[in-house]
């Protein structure tokens, strides 16, 4: 049984930002008693929010943008999404379970200096096309560290972009902590890291002697490595006290993330940006 699985989907909220958490799906110890829940069978979470983020990678201008979240279960295939865009986790949770396997399939979509650019030297440099990043994704949950209906899971999202844009790869791992307040609040607390190749860091970063140009910005030609780090802190709350029952919750939500190596060093981050980048959202969902 899965009353708690409300909060730690609000987590997902974080990948409209670029940033993931995992599906931590959670049964009850085997010894807790039976209780009807929302979350027994197939079911549906729908939200929406409005997040504060960076206007692309490397930005100190940020923007408001609207959130949408569909997440939920159904015929035991779990699908979450990963902002803007989907996995499917198609390993069932096991009753009463130590330890729970997350493996499928996932696409994201990602329009970094695609629209929404504030700065006009980096607007200058061109728009960039839109990627489509498909790839899998797995990991292992530990469940019932410190109370009944806390885990800990770690995750990494293995994805490259088949839509002809930057042309590479991603890898996406990160560690979340869940849980429970009370009956109706719970919080999560995530650390990530993302890893680009040579593909991906030159399409972002590079700056051409064309480019340059354009912009007065100096040349540069960017690498693979660590494309940046952070942390990510969530609480949910449900309105009515009851998060078995469904209905409205709301989320809040802010991270922090730092950029390294070349994507730091880029003078769009590095001249034209910052490599501190903050964001926040609140949100309300609706789960039946």
């Amino acid at each position: 049984m899965k009353h708690s699985n409300i909060f730690r989907h609000a987590a997902f909220l974080t990948l409209g930002l670029g940033l993931s958490s995992p599906l931590l799906a959670q049964d009850e110890p085997a010894s807790a008693p039976v209780e009807k829940s929302v979350f027994d069978g197939d079911y549906l979470t729908a939200g929406i929010g409005v997040a504060v983020g960076s206007s692309y990678e490397g930005s100190d201008n940020y923007t408001v943008s609207p959130l949408p979240v569909v997440l939920g279960s159904f015929g035991g295939v779990d699908f979450q999404p990963r902002g803007p865009g989907i996995a499917l986790d198609f390993i069932p949770d096991r009753d009463g379970a130590k330890v729970d396997f997350i493996f499928g399939p996932v696409v994201r979509a990602r329009f970094d200096r695609h629209n929404s650019i504030e700065d006009e030297v980096v607007k200058s440099l061109g728009k960039l096309d839109f990627a489509v990043e498909v790839g899998p994704f797995a990991g292992v949950q530990v469940n019932r560290l410190l109370n009944p209906y806390d885990s800990l899971t770690a995750q990494v999202d293995v994805r490259w972009d088949v839509a002809g844009a930057h042309d590479g790869m991603v890898v996406f791992p990160s560690l979340t902590y869940f849980t429970p307040l009370s009956r109706g609040i719970a919080t999560s607390f995530s650390i990530n890291a993302e890893y680009v190749d040579d593909d991906y860091a030159d399409y972002y970063f590079s700056i051409s002697p064309t480019g340059s140009a354009a912009s007065g910005l100096p040349t540069f030609a960017a690498e693979s490595g660590w494309k940046n780090v952070g942390a990510t802190m969530l609480t949910a709350v449900d309105l009515d006290g009851d998060v078995t029952n469904g209905g409205f919750s709301m989320i809040f939500l802010g991270g922090y993330s730092r950029m390294l190596g070349d994507p730091k060093r880029s003078p769009v981050t590095s001249i034209r940006g910052s490599a501190n980048q903050f964001f926040g959202a609140i949100g309300v969902g609706y789960t039946f």
